[in-house]
């Protein structure tokens, strides 16, 4: 496929090595506070004293709007507070602006209303602000939502903070949230339901023993390991019978001609962590498991069970659009 550089292409905003060039183009035109730090993490970082604030913004267009597992509001929710907790933070308040379709059905919308609710709620993380627009059919695809956060720490978590030796674990199943979506549009029969949840409890639970931590939203489990390698200046080494995926999952890849490496999940978090940890995280986060080691080097490589080294890229191309 042949791209117009004049023009916006869809790949751009898929998480893969197309958006991050794009974002980077972006942040070139910004005027940025130099008393603002971590401008390139999941969110930035504001020095109170003794505590540090943490704010993040993000927009949700999700096709289809309901799915097994939860809806857009219930990930615009998640997305947000996930990204605080990713950084070591606590959030304390979201703001939520939607802009909704002429002709998106009210009954819709507020179940979408609640589902926003049943977080706030199970989280007990406060909806304080927001906006609320209708724009002319066919504007827009049906509904977008539009949320950002702030929380508190005392210890912010970096991306570039993984250490040559460390384990590199996740906190569960990678790629279902992917997997549900694709399988609703192909008209796939499986039992599978979106890994969509918030992890700040989780990550709070193990927050004193993370060297680094991504939520392997867009771009999945290659982009997100690429950023954290690539900051941290390291090698990471994944082991192929390891791998946290369904075989549903898989399956779905298989039938689609995916790498399972790109699959979005939207309540999971991958870490690094000091092996005399390990054991600690593990016994904390019931479904974690070791994936990997960092080691000295650079790049993502997958240990096949033939016992050969294959990279992961940071993915370029169309990647699976309208995820989240």
């Amino acid at each position: 496929m042949t791209t117009n550089n004049n023009k916006i292409s869809i790949e751009q905003g898929s998480g893969g090595a197309a958006s991050a060039d794009l974002i980077s183009q972006l942040r070139k035109t910004y005027q940025l506070d130099s008393n603002w730090t971590n401008t390139e993490d999941d969110g930035a970082v504001f020095d109170l004293g003794n505590e540090k604030l943490v704010f993040t913004t993000d927009a949700f267009i999700v096709d289809p709007v309901f799915f097994a597992g939860g809806d857009i509001g219930k990930i615009a929710m998640c997305g947000t507070i996930n990204d605080l907790a990713v950084m070591g933070a606590k959030p304390i308040g979201l703001s939520v602006s939607i802009i909704i379709e002429e002709g998106f059905p009210k009954e819709d919308l507020l179940k979408i209303a609640k589902s926003i609710n049943k977080i706030s709620q199970q989280t007990n993380i406060p909806v304080v602000t927001g906006d609320t627009k209708v724009t002319d059919k066919g504007k827009i695809d049906k509904i977008e939502i539009t949320t950002a956060g702030v929380g508190l720490t005392k210890t912010v978590i970096n991306n570039s903070g993984a250490k040559i030796g460390d384990d590199i674990i996740t906190s569960g199943s990678l790629g279902d949230h992917a997997a549900v979506i694709l399988a609703h549009r192909f008209d796939y029969k499986t039992t599978l339901e979106s890994d969509c949840q918030p992890l700040n409890q989780e990550i709070q639970s193990v927050l004193n023993m993370l060297t680094s931590c991504k939520d392997p939203t867009r771009g999945g489990l290659a982009a997100n390991l690429n950023e954290i390698a690539y900051k941290s200046k390291v090698k990471m080494i994944l082991e192929e019978d390891q791998l946290p995926y369904k075989k549903q999952t898989v399956a779905i890849c298989d039938l689609l001609g995916l790498s399972i490496f790109d699959l979005a999940s939207e309540g999971r978090f991958v870490a690094t962590v000091n092996p005399k940890n390990t054991k600690a995280v593990l016994t904390k986060l019931k479904n974690a498991q070791v994936i990997g080691k960092v080691i000295e080097g650079n790049g993502i490589y997958l240990k096949t069970n033939l016992e050969t080294l294959r990279k992961i890229e940071n993915s370029s191309g169309k990647l699976i659009p309208r995820i989240c």
